[in-house]
């Protein structure tokens, strides 16, 4: 799973003024546009080759004018956000989510839609054409969510989230001196109450679903824990006056988190009586945003249940294989029942959970097999690869409890600075059953296809491509589709090369987990549209797809919290397996893979859609 710095009208952050004149400059020149005359010469901005000429110099200039204007729009809307981005100008801020805060936004953003619409982008150039078509469905994917969807007025996560990452995101990573760090920290801290003020204030318990209320009454605490792990151990090393006030303004937090905490036991969880489901309506409208794919729902549906149909019957070949003269292995015929195929793909993953790591040596596992698959990587020359820092890292509190690991990125404006693999630790308070079941879905062949999904060549590896695009809209509006769906292409891709000497049960594994991706697309419009039921999700997870109890149990969770998100993995490894084909089928044998990845990956991560277009020069629309 990828953390990917989107569109934020909710999203805040804060830099100092010497660094204003540095960030527009970037992204004027990035989007086409001259930067400001600041006084002193604007730095260069990488680019990739020359460009061609523009068919249209004057609709190119004007929409590198609007390009600028929109992200400056919103940074300063969105202070976290922005810190995420790497623009550091409001990093003692935060986002704004009371009504005059909203309505500003939406002022602010129909402005810019109108101002797109003038614009002629059939005439700007190619690679202005993608941004405009991605800035249109920002724009439009905003507005609706404010006006249509009203998260900030049943979903208790949109507060929780913005006040761990606002906190978080100065903290956790080093693009400028820890006491600067530290006082934007503070300054923030001492807005968080206001926060949840607002939290209190918008949100309507007969709208907020159960599931969202309680997850984020465990979750809320965590915010606490990110303030003792990277500000208290060094309010020691403060000037004198620096370090009071920071310490007034944790003391401040903690109050403001206990009574918010009082309100969320106390108030909103015994009264939370909405539908996690959104229904088929808004379901397909957030889809549509979401994937920026020609594929419909009904589309997605065929075409994955082909697709755990293809799988499973390669899934029963390998069984055959690796279970041939074992004693006590089931019947295996030729064509075999579906009793028969599901027992066989079941004993032979047994196989593979036998070798899983200790309770409290996930993380250790996950570094060594990132290890392993960056010397496969580099071996077989698959990719070009990264030259900036990774850390496998246990996931920070506040953000346990939607999925087990992610990858966060750096945001574009922030250079050469550390990418997290982090992983959700084993609760404590779980029992030893239940975290057998968790490490044998996560059991040694898992976690190397996590660290290649997570790490690289996934995510990671992805991220710092797509980071040199010199587009800075690109950036901010990074695809979703095209993270997930290559990070998921990367573990096909690594078992087509050999991965682990060809290794039967590590292809085994990496189907089931390329099972997960397809009962995930099923999994999500099943609940939300089709009002499936946790014994029909579970059925789909635990049966046809062989997950764990444990796993599928979280997952179950994670389909009731978010809509529209589970569906990229399985859409955008489909548009990925599809482009490959095609380039293959275009370039014979001069197709070489490493310079394919690398043409694919230097686009900046748009939708795959469009990124086909420019491969293969069809129209971008």
């Amino acid at each position: 799973m990828a953390r990917i710095v989107g569109f934020f009208p909710r999203l805040d952050l804060a830099m100092q003024p010497r660094h204003l004149a540095l960030t527009l400059a970037v992204a004027l020149a990035a989007c086409g546009a001259p930067p400001p005359d600041s006084g002193t010469p604007a730095p260069a901005v990488p680019v990739q080759a020359a460009p061609a000429p523009a068919p249209d110099a004057v609709a190119d200039a004007a929409f590198g004018t609007l390009s600028a204007k929109a992200l400056d729009a919103w940074m300063r809307l969105s202070p976290v956000g922005a810190t995420q981005t790497g623009d550091h100008r409001f990093d003692t801020a935060l986002d704004d989510l009371s009504a005059a805060g909203r309505k500003d936004a939406l002022d602010a953003n129909r402005a810019l839609l109108a101002e797109l619409s003038a614009i002629p982008t059939g005439k700007l150039s190619r690679e202005n054409q993608v941004d405009a078509a991605i800035l249109r469905n920002a724009l439009e994917s905003s507005l609706w969510n404010s006006e249509v969807m009203q998260d900030w007025a049943w979903n208790p996560q949109v507060y929780n989230d913005l006040a761990g990452g606002a906190i978080y995101g100065l903290m956790a990573r080093e693009f400028a001196p820890l006491p600067e760090r530290i006082a934007a920290a503070t300054a923030r801290m001492e807005k968080i109450p206001a926060l949840f003020a607002q939290a209190r204030e918008n949100l309507d318990p007969a709208r907020v679903p159960k599931i969202h209320a309680e997850t984020v009454a465990k979750q809320n605490r965590g915010i606490l824990s990110i303030v003792a792990t990277f500000i208290t151990p060094h309010l020691g090393e403060l000037p004198g006056e620096q370090a009071e006030r920071t310490r007034a303004a944790i003391a401040g937090l903690e109050k403001a988190v206990a009574e918010h905490q009082q309100w969320l036991e106390g108030t909103l969880v015994p009264n939370a009586q909405g539908d996690f489901r959104i229904g088929a309506e808004k379901y397909d409208q957030k889809l549509k945003f979401a994937l920026s794919s020609s594929l419909s729902r009904a589309e997605i549906r065929q075409r994955a249940e082909a697709e755990m149909k293809r799988v499973r019957e390669t899934m029963y070949g390998i069984a055959q294989s690796v279970l041939k003269d074992r004693p006590g292995a089931p019947e295996m015929p030729a064509q075999p029942t579906p009793e028969q195929q599901q027992a066989a793909i079941e004993a032979a993953l047994e196989l593979a959970y036998a070798d899983h790591p200790a309770r409290d040596a996930v993380v250790e596992d996950a570094k060594a097999s990132l290890t392993v698959a960056t010397d496969f990587v580099r071996a077989k020359d698959l990719v070009t690869l990264a030259d900036s820092p990774v850390d496998v890292i246990l996931m920070p509190e506040f953000q346990r409890g939607v999925a087990v690991a992610y990858c966060d990125s750096p945001g574009p404006l922030d250079k050469n600075l550390k990418t997290f693999y982090a992983i959700s630790p084993i609760p404590e308070d779980w029992s030893d059953a239940q975290a057998e079941s968790f490490l044998r879905e996560y059991n040694g062949k898992m976690i190397h296809l996590l660290s290649i999904h997570e790490g690289i060549p996934g995510h990671y590896l992805e991220g710092w491509h797509s980071a040199k695009f010199p587009s800075v809209l690109r950036g901010v509006l990074r695809s979703g589709l095209f993270a997930e769906g290559w990070a998921v292409y990367t573990e096909r891709m690594m078992q087509e090369q050999g991965y682990l000497d060809n290794d039967p049960l590590f292809h085994l594994v990496q189907l089931k987990f390329y099972l997960r991706t397809i009962a995930n697309a099923l999994l999500d419009q099943g609940v939300h549209v089709d009002g499936w039921s946790r014994e029909q999700a579970m059925q789909l997870m635990t049966r046809d797809a062989f997950q764990q109890e444990s796993e599928a149990a979280g997952k179950w969770t994670r389909a009731q919290l978010t809509s529209a998100q589970l569906p990229t993995y399985f859409v955008g490894a489909q548009e990925h397996f599809d482009l490959r084909e095609a380039m293959q089928k275009k370039l014979g044998d001069k197709f070489d893979l490493k310079a394919y990845h690398d043409q694919v990956l230097s686009f900046g991560a748009p939708p795959v859609r469009y990124v086909r277009a420019l491969m293969l020069d069809e129209s971008i629309h």
